[in-house]
């Protein structure tokens, strides 16, 4: 039997609010299991790249990339909030090592291709070396993994990060019993916006589809949830997407299920 393996993906607003990020912190560092790490910090980007003369500009919830941009990505992701997290979780005695994508050739990408939309410098993932990701795990460190990746021709790409979450949890299936949880600041898949209580306990495949027709859900959440449904076809074993308290209670967030 598959030991169980707990991959938290966690989104910049509780990174950039110092109470939400020390519980998350607190939670994450006494699951028991195997545990990975994946964090984007696509609002402590955008508010360095303000400062900076950057204006931030976003599609269907997905950041275009330039050249400035990328360059800001790659400091505040694999840098400042990379370090930021390791360093607490080693406060919390939870031995973690820091990873972007060209670390150890975690995550290897291609630059995404011209279509209607150019998103510059992003990355589409092709492979996930789920050996060296073993290895660590089997050294009992708790890999913290960045969204940065790299094409192995020198150059580092923008890549989402729930994407990463999703394709690194698939790869991972292979050794484990995956559960992929998705921590951002809401209590799950809201059916109103303005009613944090209005949580869709369990969403399938076919009621996703539905609720992007109807506009209940949009933006950011819809490549969240196709990357929930692809894991979940690619053999993970438990999808959940709400705010922190996921970490420690199953009982209050959105399941995601076929």
């Amino acid at each position: 039997m598959k030991t169980k393996l707990t991959i938290v993906k966690v989104g910049g607003v509780i990174i950039n609010d110092n109470l939400l990020f020390e519980e998350f912190m607190k939670s994450f560092s006494k699951i028991n299991e195997n545990k990975i790490i994946v964090h984007g910090g696509g609002i402590i980007a955008s508010n360095y790249m303000i400062r900076l003369g950057i204006i931030p500009k976003m599609v269907n919830g997905r950041r275009i990339t330039d050249s400035e941009t990328l360059d800001v990505a790659i400091m505040t992701y694999a840098g400042l909030v990379n370090k930021k997290i390791v360093s607490n979780l080693q406060k919390l005695n939870c031995n973690s090592i820091g990873l972007s994508g060209a670390d150890g050739n975690l995550i290897k990408s291609k630059i995404r291709k011209v279509n209607k939309i150019n998103y510059g410098f992003v990355g589409d993932i092709e492979k996930i070396n789920d050996q060296f990701l073993l290895n660590l795990l089997n050294s009992n460190l708790t890999p913290t993994i960045c969204s940065i990746t790299h094409d192995k021709n020198g150059q580092l790409l923008n890549t989402n990060a729930d994407t990463i979450a999703s394709d690194t949890a698939i790869a991972m299936s292979k050794h484990y019993n995956v559960t992929l949880k998705y921590c951002f600041d809401k209590s799950g898949l809201l059916m109103d916006q303005n009613t944090n209580t209005s949580i869709k306990k369990n969403l399938t495949k076919k009621e996703f589809k539905k609720l992007v027709e109807n506009k209940i859900i949009s933006g950011g959440m819809i490549p969240k949830l196709e990357n929930c449904f692809k894991a979940l076809e690619n053999g993970v074993n438990n999808i959940y997407v709400g705010n922190i308290d996921i970490i420690n209670t199953i009982d209050n967030c959105t399941k995601i299920t076929l």
